[in-house]
């Protein structure tokens, strides 16, 4: 049995039945809609389909992160139990959890002086934060430390790469990223932007096309562009999506068939609440390994 664990939260949008067969604990965010709140809990509070139909007939979201307490809450229970703990936070870029998290570890070490507690920067979202942890996982079975297993997470967590499209901007208006003079004429035009985390953790539009099959297709050109080996790439992949399976199916399909030396099949995933607040439904976002974010 391994001496740690490893830890993410609910926005790493796996399944609970994943997080549970790779032995990855999970805290939830919160989200509020229509004035109620609710724990991020993988969509067992309100069912995604339920939750992304609200939001298309204008009901308003919210969003929460961990407190301090509820980290203490979350991370004590293991360090009582003598194990020590890798922790993957939100990327700072999009959220202050990961300095909760980190103020959450400073007062247990005082408590806990012989444990471990390593909070790391994912600089990553969604399943891109789920496909970092998922890989710790690997590497944990295979018998790495927790010390080498972290110093490796703080060197490749940047290899992830993460590429997404909207396919409605009337969220990323009203999340101030888009003008709303901007975000008409685009929904006007059918323009579908193209997006990134960039290597400090930051969303940045890096393209605009017209279309949903245009940037379907940029989204996998990027991959060919950036991932390990090119089309021999020979690692996992994951996909994201809110409330438009059809979509990622079709990009899924697309990937496969450009990497034939895929591990395994392209895994796909709801967007979970708190992500999906910001992007709204109409959502895909692709995550590999490949070269090193650098702007």
């Amino acid at each position: 049995m391994s001496e740690y664990i490893i830890s993410t939260c609910s926005t790493a949008d796996l399944t609970r039945e994943h997080f549970e067969k790779r032995d990855i604990k999970f805290v939830c965010f919160h989200f509020e809609i229509d004035g109620q709140d609710y724990p991020d809990d993988l969509g067992n509070s309100i069912p995604f389909k339920k939750f992304y139909d609200m939001m298309a007939n204008g009901s308003m979201t919210r969003t929460s992160q961990v407190s301090i307490g509820e980290y203490v809450e979350f991370f004590e229970p293991f360090l009582k139990e003598g194990k020590d703990i890798l922790h993957l936070a939100l990327s700072s870029g999009i959220s202050g959890t990961f300095n909760s998290a980190s103020v959450a570890k400073e007062q247990l070490q005082e408590k806990y002086p012989d444990r471990k507690i390593y909070i790391v920067d994912s600089l990553g979202a969604s399943a891109g934060l789920g496909l970092l942890a998922d890989k710790l996982a690997d590497l944990r079975d295979e018998g790495m430390d927790i010390d080498t297993l972290h110093d490796w997470a703080e060197e490749h967590k940047n290899n992830c790469q993460s590429w997404f499209f909207v396919s409605d901007l009337k969220y990323l208006v009203r999340n101030g990223r888009v003008s709303k003079t901007a975000g008409a004429i685009g929904n006007v035009l059918n323009i579908c932007p193209l997006l990134n985390i960039d290597k400090d953790g930051h969303l940045i539009v890096r393209a605009k096309l017209r279309g949903k099959n245009a940037v379907m297709k940029a989204q996998v050109k990027k991959m060919v562009e950036l991932a390990d080996n090119g089309s021999d790439y020979s690692d996992g992949c994951f996909l994201s999506h809110s409330d438009c399976y059809d979509d990622a199916r079709a990009v899924a399909d697309m990937i496969e068939d450009q990497f034939p030396n895929l591990k395994g099949k392209v895994q796909i995933f709801d967007i979970g609440t708190t992500i999906g607040s910001h992007t709204g439904p109409g959502t895909v976002a692709l995550f590999f390994w490949g070269s090193k974010r650098v702007d």
